[in-house]
């Protein structure tokens, strides 16, 4: 309860924590980023960059996006990752997100279309902040940031 009496709103914590997300998070490892320009992946991506943020682009099926060398896998980036972001499908987001805790990410972001709710919790418990089935460029672009 806060001090007047009313119940706390979810919806706006979570609006709050994903707004200090966004404009303290530096660098973004896109998964199942796609070189191809007409794919979702690459336009989000690209507006991520042009907002500032350093994208690392993971991919096994590609060598570089975006003027970045692309990673075969999380664990095989040699740099801090602060948002772990998910373009793939809801069924393949539990490996991603082993990755995303045994990297020390701070948060995994699952784009819209996206949900896997164990994946979601066990994120949670190991101290991750969880975004399911929102745009990260989308949720950016909101906020002016």
């Amino acid at each position: 309860m806060t001090p007047q009496g009313e119940s706390p709103n979810p919806q706006t914590d979570e609006a709050v924590a994903i707004t200090d997300l966004l404009a303290s998070a530096k660098s973004i490892a896109v998964v199942g980023l796609s070189s191809k320009s007409f794919r979702p992946s690459y336009g989000v991506a690209r507006y991520l960059q042009s907002a500032g943020y350093r994208i690392i682009p993971v991919n096994p099926n590609e060598s570089s996006v975006l003027g970045e060398k692309c990673y075969a896998r999380l664990e095989d980036i040699p740099e801090k990752v602060d948002i772990v972001d998910i373009f793939r499908r809801s069924e393949l987001v539990p490996e991603i997100v082993d990755g995303a805790i045994g990297i020390g990410a701070r948060a995994v972001w699952m784009q819209e279309g996206v949900v896997n709710e164990p994946s979601a919790e066990r994120a949670r418990r190991a101290g991750l902040f969880v975004v399911m089935d929102l745009c990260i460029a989308q949720e950016l672009h909101k906020r002016h940031l």
